[in-house]
Formats: C-alpha cells, sequence, structure tokens
C-alpha cells in the first residue's frame, strides 16, 4: 500500500495526500453483514461527552467477528474491502460450509490466503489465531482479548502490533504499541502478525472538509474565547491564561493529568505504564 499524492492544483490539494486502494478487491460490503448506524455526535443521553463531533459521510456498519470462535475451520479470505469505521482494512472471510464474516485483516493478506482459529497450538502464521500461551515469546500479535471469551479488545487500529515477551504462571506479558507492559491471561486469545494499512498514519488530510467528512467538526482554542466561555478565555490581544495550570472548559486540571483511576482492579496487571508523549 502506498501513499498518493496529487499535483498542487488547489490549496487544498498541495497539502493533502490519500491511500492508494490498490489492495481492496471488493467495493460494495456484504449485505448480510451490514447494519445501521446511528449518528450520536459525541453525545451520551442526549449530553455532549466528546466534544467536536458531528456532521460527517452517512455509513452504515460492517458486523466484524472479534471472538472467532469456530475453532479448527479453515476460512479462505474471499475480499479484502474498505471499512469507513475503522482505519484498518477488512477481509471477507469464508467457511468449508459457505458461511461469511468480517474479520481485521492482517497485514500483506491477499485473496485466497487462509486463517484459522483454535483452543490449541497451530501453524504460525499471520492470521491464525489461537490462546497466547502457544505462541513463541517474541512474536507480534493484534486482535488481543483482555479476559477469555471476551472477544479482541486490544491493538485493533491501522498498524498496530503487540508484542509478546514471555509466559510467567497464569500470565503472559505483552508489549503494546503504546509502550505499556501488561500481563495478560495465557488463555486470552490473539492472532499472529500485525494489522494492515500501516500507512494509515502518514496520511496529510491537507483541508477542513476532509475532517468534516470525517466527522470531525472545528476545534477553537479557549485562549481565543471570552470569559464567559472559557476559564483560558478573556485579555486584550495575546494574553497568557492567567492560571497556574491549564483547565478545561469545566475548570478540570487539563494537560498531562492522569486521567485513570487509582483503585482500578487491573492496575496491577501493568508492569510498566506507556511511555510519555
Amino acid at each position: 500500500m502506498a501513499i498518493k499524492i496529487y499535483k498542487p492544483t488547489t490549496p487544498g490539494r498541495r497539502k493533502s495526500s490519500v491511500l492508494s486502494s490498490d489492495d481492496i478487491t471488493k467495493k460494495k460490503p456484504e449485505k448480510s453483514l451490514l447494519k445501521g448506524l446511528k449518528k450520536r455526535s459525541g453525545r451520551s443521553k442526549g449530553k455532549i461527552s466528546v466534544r467536536h463531533r458531528g456532521s460527517g459521510a452517512r455509513r452504515r456498519y460492517r458486523i466484524i467477528d472479534f471472538k472467532q470462535n469456530r475453532y479448527d475451520e479453515v476460512a479462505t479470505v474471499i475480499a479484502i474491502e474498505y471499512d469507513p469505521n475503522r482505519n484498518s482494512r477488512i477481509a471477507l472471510i469464508q467457511y468449508e460450509d459457505g458461511k461469511k464474516s468480517y474479520i481485521i485483516a492482517p497485514n500483506n493478506t491477499v485473496v485466497g490466503d487462509t486463517v484459522t482459529s483454535s483452543m490449541k497450538k497451530i501453524e504460525i502464521k499471520s492470521g491464525n489465531r489461537m490462546p497466547l500461551m502457544y505462541i513463541p515469546a517474541g512474536s507480534g500479535v493484534y486482535n488481543i482479548e483482555m479476559l477469555p471469551g471476551r472477544g479482541a479488545q486490544l491493538a485493533r487500529s491501522a498498524g498496530t502490533v503487540a508484542v509478546l515477551q514471555a509466559i510467567e504462571g497464569k500470565y503472559a506479558q505483552l508489549k503494546m504499541p503504546s509502550g505499556e507492559i501488561r500481563l495478560i491471561p495465557k488463555t486470552a486469545h490473539a492472532s499472529i502478525g500485525q494489522v494492515s494499512n500501516p500507512d494509515y498514519r502518514l496520511v496529510r488530510w491537507g483541508k477542513a472538509g476532509r475532517m468534516r467528512h470525517r466527522g470531525i467538526r472545528p476545534t477553537v482554542r479557549g485562549k481565543v474565547m471570552n470569559p464567559v466561555d472559557h476559564r483560558h478565555g478573556g485579555g486584550e490581544g495575546a494574553q497568557p491564561i492567567g492560571l497556574k495550570r491549564p483547565v478545561t472548559a469545566w475548570g478540570k486540571p487539563a494537560l498531562g493529568v492522569k486521567t485513570r483511576k487509582k483503585k482500578k482492579p487491573s492496575n496491577s496487571l501493568i508492569v510498566k505504564r506507556r511511555k510519555k508523549k
């Protein structure tokens, strides 16, 4: 997959780039694996919980099989598709009985490849899925379960990969894409390899219009607002915020403040915190 750059015929084109779609083999999604997607615009129970969300292109949800619990059945990749709801590619797979499902496509997978999920040790091949205790140390994995049977929750975005460092006792030690080292039950499942579309992070969006298509609205600094709208606002010209530390629009500490709960039960499973930005 490659980044495509156009001639700078307009200011937006000059600064933007797009991903090549040469790897996509099927344009229309599988109807049986679609469902409607209601827009919530960053709202929870009618109240804004995430600011600067709204509008965006209309899309439908592709039902992804994150559990892949049809064990020891060989599935064949019959198409690689674009998914508007995530930044990785998705693969349409078909089992021997004809049933189809979507999975997150591993990197460099092509039509005709086979993937298998199992509760026991199987071939170490990109896309195959098995418990962590059967995967060799040093292997790259993605689509990782946090608890056995719950389905993949970790390392699912484009180009991500976690490294299995060791198996100790009941747990597997994983180095996550963020740099965090944490313990996961060794009976939890993970897929071998790396998530597809690793070049996604290199895309330059170029203009505000492309962000609006993604459902992201403009963000305005609190410093340039009026005092009634933000704690950072007010003053003549470019003035400092006049506070000891940055705060949110509602007065809570911001920028660099730890938000993880101190007494969260899973804190004991984190061996090393993620690297600071």
